[in-house]
Protein backbone atom coordinates (compact mmCIF):
# COMPACT_ATOMS: atom_id res chain seq x y z
CA UNK A 1 0.00 0.00 0.00
CA UNK A 2 0.93 3.81 -0.73
CA UNK A 3 2.03 5.78 1.85
CA UNK A 4 1.04 9.58 2.34
CA UNK A 5 4.08 11.58 1.40
CA UNK A 6 4.63 14.75 4.13
CA UNK A 7 6.00 18.10 2.57
CA UNK A 8 9.87 18.96 4.08
CA UNK A 9 10.35 21.70 6.34
CA UNK A 10 13.71 23.22 7.41
CA UNK A 11 13.16 22.93 11.60
CA UNK A 12 13.68 26.10 13.41
CA UNK A 13 16.58 25.17 16.82
CA UNK A 14 14.72 27.44 18.88
CA UNK A 15 11.57 25.40 19.02
CA UNK A 16 10.72 21.85 19.97
CA UNK A 17 11.16 19.69 17.17
CA UNK A 18 8.34 18.10 18.13
CA UNK A 19 6.57 20.72 17.61
CA UNK A 20 7.60 21.98 14.46
CA UNK A 21 7.56 18.55 13.19
CA UNK A 22 3.56 17.95 14.30
CA UNK A 23 2.32 20.97 13.07
CA UNK A 24 4.19 20.98 9.62
CA UNK A 25 2.58 17.07 9.22
CA UNK A 26 -0.40 18.82 10.42
CA UNK A 27 -0.54 21.09 7.27
CA UNK A 28 0.18 18.35 5.34
CA UNK A 29 -2.46 15.99 6.30
CA UNK A 30 -5.22 18.64 5.81
CA UNK A 31 -3.80 19.99 2.75
CA UNK A 32 -4.03 16.72 0.91
CA UNK A 33 -5.66 15.91 -1.97
CA UNK A 34 -9.09 13.22 -1.29
CA UNK A 35 -6.73 11.10 -3.75
CA UNK A 36 -3.86 11.02 -1.69
CA UNK A 37 -3.42 7.62 0.60
CA UNK A 38 -4.61 8.03 3.94
CA UNK A 39 -1.82 5.77 5.06
CA UNK A 40 1.54 7.48 6.75
CA UNK A 41 4.75 6.38 6.34
CA UNK A 42 6.30 4.52 9.59
CA UNK A 43 7.60 6.51 12.49
CA UNK A 44 11.66 5.57 11.17
CA UNK A 45 10.50 6.72 7.43
CA UNK A 46 9.04 9.90 8.97
CA UNK A 47 11.73 10.25 11.31
CA UNK A 48 13.89 10.07 8.65
CA UNK A 49 12.13 12.22 6.38
CA UNK A 50 12.47 15.10 8.78
CA UNK A 51 15.58 14.40 10.30
CA UNK A 52 14.49 14.18 13.87
CA UNK A 53 14.89 10.70 16.13
CA UNK A 54 12.13 8.03 16.32
CA UNK A 55 11.16 9.70 19.61
CA UNK A 56 10.88 13.18 18.47
CA UNK A 57 8.54 11.47 15.61
CA UNK A 58 6.54 9.46 18.09
CA UNK A 59 5.94 12.49 20.46
CA UNK A 60 4.95 14.66 17.12
CA UNK A 61 2.57 11.99 15.85
CA UNK A 62 0.86 11.66 19.48
CA UNK A 63 -0.27 14.82 19.34
CA UNK A 64 -1.97 14.88 16.09
CA UNK A 65 -3.75 11.45 17.31
CA UNK A 66 -4.53 13.29 20.38
CA UNK A 67 -6.20 16.04 18.28
CA UNK A 68 -7.94 13.11 16.16
CA UNK A 69 -6.33 13.90 12.78
CA UNK A 70 -4.43 10.30 12.73
CA UNK A 71 -5.49 7.02 14.23
CA UNK A 72 -2.43 4.56 15.32
CA UNK A 73 -2.98 0.46 14.70
CA UNK A 74 -0.54 -1.96 16.52
CA UNK A 75 1.08 -4.06 13.37
CA UNK A 76 -1.01 -1.91 10.93
CA UNK A 77 0.29 1.16 11.01
CA UNK A 78 -0.34 4.65 11.09
CA UNK A 79 -3.27 6.11 9.22
CA UNK A 80 -5.38 9.47 8.70
CA UNK A 81 -8.60 10.18 9.71
CA UNK A 82 -10.36 10.93 6.45
CA UNK A 83 -13.33 13.00 8.08
CA UNK A 84 -10.47 14.60 9.98
CA UNK A 85 -11.75 18.63 10.52
CA UNK A 86 -10.07 21.23 8.94
CA UNK A 87 -11.35 23.30 11.47
CA UNK A 88 -9.47 22.05 14.76
CA UNK A 89 -8.28 24.72 17.29
CA UNK A 90 -4.76 26.28 16.65
CA UNK A 91 -2.23 25.19 19.47
CA UNK A 92 1.06 27.72 19.99
CA UNK A 93 4.33 27.62 21.60
CA UNK A 94 5.95 30.49 23.68
CA UNK A 95 7.68 30.95 27.12
CA UNK A 96 6.02 31.41 30.63
CA UNK A 97 6.91 34.89 30.19
CA UNK A 98 5.70 35.00 27.24
CA UNK A 99 1.90 33.81 28.62
CA UNK A 100 2.51 35.88 31.69
CA UNK A 101 2.56 39.36 29.41
CA UNK A 102 -0.14 38.17 27.39
CA UNK A 103 -2.53 37.56 30.66
CA UNK A 104 -1.67 40.72 32.37
CA UNK A 105 -2.41 44.54 32.44
CA UNK A 106 -5.61 44.53 33.36
CA UNK A 107 -7.97 45.06 36.61
CA UNK A 108 -9.46 42.34 37.68
CA UNK A 109 -12.62 41.60 40.15
CA UNK A 110 -12.86 38.19 41.69
CA UNK A 111 -16.22 36.69 41.30
CA UNK A 112 -16.28 33.75 43.05
CA UNK A 113 -14.03 31.17 44.41
CA UNK A 114 -14.30 27.36 46.12
CA UNK A 115 -13.96 23.90 45.31
CA UNK A 116 -16.63 22.11 42.80
CA UNK A 117 -16.47 18.74 40.83
CA UNK A 118 -14.11 18.41 37.86
CA UNK A 119 -16.39 19.32 34.79
CA UNK A 120 -16.72 16.68 32.65
CA UNK A 121 -14.77 18.30 29.76
CA UNK A 122 -11.46 18.73 31.51
CA UNK A 123 -12.01 15.10 33.17
CA UNK A 124 -8.69 13.93 31.05
CA UNK A 125 -6.46 16.66 32.53
CA UNK A 126 -7.15 16.01 36.36
CA UNK A 127 -7.99 12.00 36.08
CA UNK A 128 -7.40 11.33 39.94
CA UNK A 129 -9.46 14.11 41.15
CA UNK A 130 -13.06 14.02 42.48
CA UNK A 131 -12.85 17.79 43.10
CA UNK A 132 -10.77 21.23 41.78
CA UNK A 133 -10.36 24.53 43.49
CA UNK A 134 -12.10 26.97 41.32
CA UNK A 135 -11.69 30.75 40.43
CA UNK A 136 -13.62 33.10 38.50
CA UNK A 137 -12.78 36.17 37.74
CA UNK A 138 -13.66 39.59 35.61
CA UNK A 139 -11.34 41.97 34.09
CA UNK A 140 -11.52 45.40 33.01
CA UNK A 141 -10.18 48.13 31.72
CA UNK A 142 -8.52 50.37 33.78
CA UNK A 143 -8.92 53.50 31.67
CA UNK A 144 -12.38 52.83 30.94
CA UNK A 145 -13.72 50.14 33.27
CA UNK A 146 -15.21 48.48 30.48
CA UNK A 147 -15.23 44.47 30.92
CA UNK A 148 -12.23 42.66 28.56
CA UNK A 149 -13.03 39.29 29.28
CA UNK A 150 -13.95 36.96 31.96
CA UNK A 151 -11.58 34.03 33.62
CA UNK A 152 -12.33 30.28 35.50
CA UNK A 153 -9.42 28.53 36.72
CA UNK A 154 -9.53 25.34 37.85
CA UNK A 155 -6.53 24.36 40.28
CA UNK A 156 -5.12 21.51 42.18
CA UNK A 157 -7.11 21.37 45.61
CA UNK A 158 -3.58 20.87 47.62
CA UNK A 159 -2.32 24.45 45.82
CA UNK A 160 -5.49 26.46 47.23
CA UNK A 161 -4.48 26.99 50.67
CA UNK A 162 -1.05 29.15 48.65
CA UNK A 163 -3.21 31.32 46.53
CA UNK A 164 -3.65 34.81 48.53
CA UNK A 165 -6.88 36.21 46.67
CA UNK A 166 -5.85 39.33 46.57
CA UNK A 167 -2.71 38.17 44.29
CA UNK A 168 -5.67 37.00 42.17
CA UNK A 169 -6.57 40.63 41.71
CA UNK A 170 -2.98 41.95 40.49
CA UNK A 171 -1.85 39.06 38.60
CA UNK A 172 -2.72 36.64 36.17
CA UNK A 173 -3.03 32.65 37.58
CA UNK A 174 0.42 31.88 35.74
CA UNK A 175 2.45 34.17 37.77
CA UNK A 176 0.90 33.59 40.86
CA UNK A 177 1.42 29.66 40.75
CA UNK A 178 5.15 30.49 39.69
CA UNK A 179 6.03 33.11 41.40
CA UNK A 180 4.06 33.03 44.94
CA UNK A 181 3.12 29.66 44.99
CA UNK A 182 6.16 28.12 43.79
CA UNK A 183 5.69 25.57 41.59
CA UNK A 184 7.57 24.25 39.12
CA UNK A 185 5.70 24.81 35.57
CA UNK A 186 6.96 23.09 32.48
CA UNK A 187 4.92 24.00 29.76
CA UNK A 188 1.55 25.32 29.03
CA UNK A 189 -0.52 24.46 25.98
CA UNK A 190 -2.89 27.37 24.60
CA UNK A 191 -6.07 26.72 22.42
CA UNK A 192 -8.09 29.41 20.81
CA UNK A 193 -10.98 29.08 19.22
CA UNK A 194 -13.95 31.50 17.81
CA UNK A 195 -17.14 31.03 19.26
CA UNK A 196 -20.35 32.62 20.21
CA UNK A 197 -20.99 34.56 23.36
CA UNK A 198 -23.60 32.39 25.53
CA UNK A 199 -26.35 33.96 28.34
CA UNK A 200 -23.05 34.71 30.78
CA UNK A 201 -20.70 35.56 28.64
CA UNK A 202 -22.77 38.88 26.94
CA UNK A 203 -23.91 39.42 30.57
CA UNK A 204 -20.60 39.98 31.82
CA UNK A 205 -18.99 41.24 29.37
CA UNK A 206 -22.53 43.47 28.21
CA UNK A 207 -21.86 41.96 24.67
CA UNK A 208 -25.18 41.15 22.41
CA UNK A 209 -26.40 37.29 23.24
CA UNK A 210 -24.63 35.25 19.85
CA UNK A 211 -22.03 38.00 19.32
CA UNK A 212 -18.39 36.85 18.06
CA UNK A 213 -16.18 36.50 21.19
CA UNK A 214 -11.95 34.30 21.43
CA UNK A 215 -12.61 31.46 23.78
CA UNK A 216 -8.84 30.31 25.29
CA UNK A 217 -8.15 27.53 27.21
CA UNK A 218 -4.27 27.38 28.67
CA UNK A 219 -3.22 24.09 30.38
CA UNK A 220 -0.55 24.39 32.43
CA UNK A 221 1.70 21.51 33.52
CA UNK A 222 4.89 20.99 35.85
CA UNK A 223 7.41 19.18 35.86
CA UNK A 224 6.27 15.69 36.19
CA UNK A 225 3.48 16.65 33.69
CA UNK A 226 0.63 16.75 36.01
CA UNK A 227 -1.97 19.40 35.21
CA UNK A 228 -1.63 22.20 37.51
CA UNK A 229 -4.12 24.56 36.13
CA UNK A 230 -6.85 24.88 33.41
CA UNK A 231 -7.30 28.37 32.45
CA UNK A 232 -11.02 29.00 30.30
CA UNK A 233 -11.13 32.50 29.40
CA UNK A 234 -13.31 34.32 26.92
CA UNK A 235 -12.55 37.27 25.35
CA UNK A 236 -14.81 40.51 23.68
CA UNK A 237 -14.21 39.68 20.30
CA UNK A 238 -14.74 43.69 19.65
CA UNK A 239 -11.49 44.15 21.66
CA UNK A 240 -8.65 41.13 20.87
CA UNK A 241 -7.17 40.13 17.33
CA UNK A 242 -5.32 36.91 17.43
CA UNK A 243 -1.71 37.78 16.16
CA UNK A 244 1.23 35.15 15.31
CA UNK A 245 4.85 36.80 14.83
CA UNK A 246 6.87 33.18 13.66
CA UNK A 247 10.60 33.10 13.61
CA UNK A 248 11.97 32.54 9.94
CA UNK A 249 15.61 32.04 10.51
Amino acid sequence: MTSFAPDSIVLNRKLPLWYQVSQSLRASILGRSPRDPLRLPTEEQLAGHYGVSVLTMRQALKELEDEGLITRHRRRGTFIEPHARRGAPVRLLGSVDAIVAQQSGMKAELLDHGTAAVPPELAEFFPELAEVATYHRLRCDEKTGEPTNHARNYVRPELAGRIDLDDLARWPMTKVLRDVVGTDISRITDTVEARLADPETARLLEVPLLSPILHYTGITYDTDGRVLDVAVIHYRGDRFSFTVTLDAT
